[in-house]
């Protein structure tokens, strides 16, 4: 009887031999499967941090992300135009102009009663109402008053008309004299005789009568107010 040893004893070295094939398949299938493994893991690591920024990694951050502030834009509003106010040209001042002459000025006045009676006697009013100018020293009631009563009523008489026309128009000066005009010397009275003006610290004085106010302005002369009646020295 043969024995089967020998096909036994071939039968294992042939499976031996693959045995060992086997296992080098399967070393070379474990290591390929291991590399595999890691280029997966760390294609998965590179996809979690693709592009690392440096100033995102700890030493430049001071370990911490950097926070980015949006500025807060406030919307503001339109700014307000304020309207230029221009001022309002203001009218001059103009000096008010008298528009009365020099006998409804008097008239009006209240302290030349007996001068007016006088001025209608003698026939003067027309021409002291016209262009003049004219300057009139004029004694008030009160100068009047220190004449002896009867020696006004005669001058308002008719007959002493004439007489009368020269003591007042000895009391007028042709021209438009202000105070300021005035000074120390003789003006020529619109009767031709001269009147003695005096002006010192004490005030203007003609003749021998004080100037009390002067500068009355009217439409066609001045008035300066006097407290005595003045003669011509020719009567």
């Amino acid at each position: 009887m043969k024995s089967n040893y020998g096909k036994f004893g071939k039968f294992s070295k042939l499976g031996k031999f693959k045995l060992l094939a086997l296992g080098k398949i399967i070393g070379i299938m474990g290591l390929t499967s291991a590399s595999l493994l890691m280029s997966i893991a760390s294609q998965a690591q590179e996809v979690r941090n693709p592009k690392p920024s440096i100033f995102n990694e700890p030493l430049y951050n001071r370990g911490k992300q950097p926070s980015v502030t949006t500025p807060v834009i406030t919307p503001t509003q339109p700014a307000t135009e304020i309207p230029t106010v221009k001022p309002t040209p203001t009218t001059p001042i103009t000096e008010i102009k008298e528009t009365r002459n020099l006998i409804v000025l008097a008239n009006a006045n209240g302290s030349f009663k007996t001068l007016i009676k006088a001025l209608t006697a003698a026939g003067l009013t027309d021409t002291l109402q016209g262009d003049g100018p004219f300057t009139i020293f004029a004694p008030t009631d009160a100068a009047f008053a220190k004449l002896p009563q009867d020696a006004v009523r005669d001058l308002l008489k008719p007959e002493n008309k004439q007489i009368l026309r020269q003591v007042l128009t000895y009391h007028v000066v042709s021209g438009k004299v202000l105070s300021s005009d005035l000074k120390s010397g003789d003006l020529k009275s619109l009767q031709g005789d001269p009147i003695t003006v005096k002006v010192d610290r004490n005030g203007v004085e003609v003749n021998d009568a004080k100037v009390t106010k002067a500068d009355i302005q009217g439409s066609n002369g001045v008035i300066h107010q006097i407290d005595n009646l003045i003669l011509p020295p020719s009567i």
